[in-house]
């Protein structure tokens, strides 16, 4: 049995799209669980939509999610060039296979007159006209014209496009690894065009003979692809390949929230939420589209969230590493229907993966945060206000979100609190507290709880007095981490005047109560 090779085939026509690096995951699975080959190839044969940078961002998403190709542009292989717009002599070659034995015809008609016949049909009432085995006779192409005329119009450099053959009247048939039996009926197809004007291939001829001559055993690839799996099939049988023909598996939509219709970028913008994985900035029309990498997810929660959009193990479990997921992973167990994108579970994911990281190793992603903000702060407070937040963020800006007070004074306080719980006549005794702390030479957290409970003890008060307080002046909130663990991390200096400063505010908001 032929080792497993699979192929990841974008267009560099604008960002990977979510769903595109959903497929290229559930390929590369499928290579790591078979020690196979996970092949990128980029399908750039459609020059007019090209776009400058998309190859460049579509390696560097791969990347930075951890499913980096075997074979590709950039690292090379024994099958390539793996960029199609560097393979033409060889598509050439296998389209004049496919004129030599029939299965394919010249066509002639320029685009004035196609669009002339079309507008003819639609008066005569059909507005579905196809290039079939109806029409074709009335065309101008190698099967209805004379053979003289034929040669005469290739010796003049006439332009025209090659397409495939397709009689009416067949049933074509395969096995697909998730939709399982499928058949479409021939007349549904049409005369597919196999190479442009420009000479360069369609996605339907150069798919299919890269993935003959890389040696492809399985193509994963999304379900609106299944439609034109028929004509597929049946370039495979014209070049005599149908024995090699790869395994199909085509996977089910990623459906917006509603769960009404395909993902798109629009459904991204509506909801605010991210569909690509990296941000891109899309030069020629002035516009940025969000990315998760730059929105605060890790890799590894997208990777997990994104694996679960249409497959499932057949367990209660749903924190996969990706090398449990690639033990796990089955095409057997891909989805048949589409996958409603439910962002918040990507957030729990995005939670559940922070929680597990180490405050050391978060502390390089939250300081960034806080550099980015405009505050500088050391490795050892990166690490303690990661200890701190970690189980109540879910993305990584959180952490400057709902820790800013770490580095920034605080301007608003929660008032409903202050006017519930701060007493004016209390105020000397709050004094003698910021006095007491001024002056506390041990500022761990648990010697400031010692010399809080003490100073509490000895005037009569209780944790429900004193720490709303302390939070409030503190952070502007009694929502946060333990008190005490937020007094050490704020600073000595620091927390001693913001409680001055907050009384100041409290008995303003108290008076005006």
């Amino acid at each position: 049995m032929n080792p497993v090779r699979v192929r990841f085939a974008p267009s560099p026509t604008g960002p990977l799209h979510i769903g595109g690096l959903r497929t290229a995951l559930y390929n590369y699975l499928l290579a790591r669980k078979t020690g196979g080959v996970f092949v990128l190839r980029i399908e750039d044969t459609d020059q007019k939509r090209y776009v400058e940078g998309a190859e460049a961002y579509i390696m560097e998403a791969l990347e930075w999610c951890g499913i980096s190709p075997d074979e590709s542009p950039q690292k090379g292989g024994n099958y390539g060039p793996y960029r199609q717009s560097e393979r033409r002599e060889v598509y050439a070659e296998y389209v004049k296979k496919l004129l030599d034995n029939g299965s394919a015809y010249y066509a002639f008609d320029t685009e004035a007159e196609l669009n002339d016949r079309r507008e003819a049909e639609k008066a005569a009432g059909n507005h579905n006209f196809r290039y079939d085995a109806s029409t074709r006779m009335s065309m101008r192409n190698s099967l209805s014209l004379p053979k003289a005329e034929t040669k005469a119009l290739l010796a003049e450099g006439t332009q025209q496009v090659i397409r495939f053959r397709i009689d009416s009247g067949n049933t074509v048939s395969f096995k697909d690894n998730v939709r399982e039996n499928v058949s479409f009926q021939t007349e549904e197809l049409g005369d597919q065009v196999l190479m442009k004007a420009d000479g360069l291939p369609t996605y339907h001829l150069a798919n299919i003979v890269d993935d003959h001559l890389m040696e492809i055993t399985h193509v994963i690839r999304g379900e609106e692809w299944l439609p034109s799996t028929a004509l597929h099939v049946l370039l495979y049988r014209a070049f005599g390949w149908e024995d090699t023909m790869p395994a199909f598996a085509h996977l089910p939509l990623l459906l917006n929230p509603n769960g009404k219709g395909k993902l798109s970028k629009r459904d991204g913008a509506k909801f605010g939420f991210p569909v690509f994985p990296l941000v891109w900035h899309d030069e020629a029309k002035g516009e940025t589209a969000a990315g998760f990498r730059e929105d605060g997810y890790l890799p590894q929660a997208l990777v997990n969230f994104l694996a679960f959009l249409g497959w499932n193990p057949g367990t209660e479990q749903e924190i996969f590493s990706l090398s449990e997921l690639v033990t796990a992973f089955d095409l057997e167990r891909i989805n048949k229907s589409g996958a409603r994108f439910d962002i918040e579970k990507g957030k729990w994911y995005n939670q559940q993966y922070l929680i597990a990281t180490s405050d050391e190793d978060l502390a390089p992603m939250v300081a960034a945060q806080f550099a980015a903000a405009g505050h500088e702060i050391s490795p050892a407070k990166a690490t303690k206000i990661a200890g701190l937040l970690k189980e109540r963020v879910q993305l990584l800006p959180d952490f400057f979100e709902k820790g800013r007070f770490f580095v920034e004074p605080v301007t608003d306080y929660d008032e409903k609190t202050i006017r519930k719980k701060w007493k004016p006549d209390n105020r000397a005794t709050f004094d003698q507290l910021a006095d007491l702390l001024a002056t506390h030479e041990d500022w761990t957290a648990a010697a400031i709880k010692s010399a809080v409970v003490a100073f509490m003890d000895a005037n009569g008060l209780g944790f429900g007095a004193v720490l709303p307080i302390l939070r409030v002046a503190l952070s502007g909130s009694v929502q946060g981490p333990d008190a005490f663990e937020m007094l050490e991390a704020v600073g000595r200096e620091e927390t001693v005047a913001r409680l001055r400063s907050g009384y100041d505010a409290f008995d303003a908001i108290k008076a005006g109560a």
